[in-house]
């Protein structure tokens, strides 16, 4: 009685010199279904038979080739499945490429360590492949392994050539890894903690203090990274709060700062009566005077009054040099213009400034405005 087994994922060798020549077009694995009695099937179906793709009679170009089964022993029937293939040959040509590099795994090295410029054996590797193939490519890339690395380190990295799209190029690169010595710093500094306000307290109360259990805070990072970064801000948000309370609050570490000593912060917020003071004669400012026009104002405004909010004592603590009103002229263009007059609000937001009235009409001209701080 004959029964039929099919083993999935048979593998496919190719019979060719591929060391000379690039094939494509033949799959990796095919199924093999076997027939035969049942003793001689099982016995089949258990032992290493592969699928040949005969290709020694072939010479460049596109071929249609049968792909038969061996192994599998005399006392059964195979069928492939597929049992066809449509086969492109091309001869390989050498090309060197320039290499560059990738991290991986940077998830599994300790944030306060960076890694610095790789050094390889050599620049340049040959790749193999088709010229087609060749063309494809759009770099190659030694992979690096920082996992766990807490120091200088040394290794073979793996080659890889990828297309445009980050898509994996099958070719031969030689050497198919480089040596690299990789150089690990823990670049820091520390930076005060800066606790900003935001959001509006109810009750018509206003925030007397806000004052964070830690000052300071070592950060990790690119030297580039730690050079722009001078302090870190930590925003607490009391919108519809009226009682003293304490905030836990997330440190959300800017771009290329890798890692932190600090990752929590408690701010103990304090409420107080809100109330309002207005300060007269605040100098309007021009900015970004980009095309330096001159602007006049036929009721030769140059000032506004600002109103101030936030407890008695924190208000009576601002005066008119601590507030800066400004107009955008990125977008003026010459004509009778009405503009926005705004005003920079204080970082800590424990007091807030508002205009009651922050439009103005400007006449421009195309000449250097006399009003515009210098370097603005």
């Amino acid at each position: 009685l004959k029964t039929s087994r099919t083993v999935q994922n048979v593998a496919v060798y190719v019979q060719y010199d591929t060391q000379e020549y690039e094939i494509s077009g033949i799959p990796t694995t095919t199924d093999v279904t076997i027939t035969g009695d049942a003793t001689s099937v099982t016995a089949a179906s258990t032992i290493n038979g592969k699928v040949v793709a005969d290709l020694t009679n072939l010479t460049e170009g596109t071929h249609a080739v049968t792909l038969i089964a061996e192994g599998f022993g005399d006392s059964v029937s195979t069928i492939v499945n597929p049992s066809n293939a449509v086969v492109t040959i091309k001869k390989k040509v050498t090309q060197q490429f320039s290499l560059s590099y990738d991290i991986i795994h940077r998830d599994k090295m300790d944030g306060i360590y960076n890694v610095g410029t790789p050094q390889f054996a050599s620049s340049v590797v040959d790749v193999r492949a088709s010229q087609d193939t060749l063309n494809q490519i759009a770099f190659v890339k030694a992979l690096i392994d920082v996992s766990n690395q807490v120091a200088d380190f040394e290794q073979d990295a793996k080659l890889v050539a990828y297309d445009a799209n980050g898509q994996i190029v099958n070719v031969d690169i030689e050497p198919q890894t480089m040596h690299v010595y990789v150089p690990v710093t823990s670049p820091n500094k520390t930076v005060p903690i800066e606790v900003k306000i935001k959001g509006t307290p109810g009750d018509n109360q206003a925030v007397a203090s806000a004052v964070a259990d830690k000052q300071t805070v070592t950060i990790y990072g690119t030297e580039s990274a730690l050079l722009d970064v001078d302090k870190i801000t930590v925003e607490v948000d009391v919108s519809n709060l009226t009682k003293d309370t304490t905030v836990s609050q997330d440190i959300v570490l800017p771009t290329g700062i890798t890692s932190a000593t600090v990752s929590t912060i408690s701010v103990d917020v304090k409420f107080g009566a809100g109330t309002t003071k207005t300060i007269s004669g605040v100098p309007i400012n021009y900015k970004n005077n980009v095309h330096n026009y001159k602007a006049t104002q036929s009721d030769n405004i140059t000032t506004m009054d600002v109103e101030v909010f936030g407890t008695q004592e924190n208000i009576s603590k601002i005066n008119e040099n601590d507030i800066y009103l400004y107009i955008d002229m990125s977008t003026a263009e010459p004509g009778l213009h009405e503009f926005e007059v705004k005003v920079e609000q204080p970082t800590t937001g424990l007091v807030k400034y508002s205009l009651k009235n922050n439009k103005l009409t400007l006449t421009v001209l195309g000449d250097q405005n006399t009003q515009q701080k210098e370097g603005e």
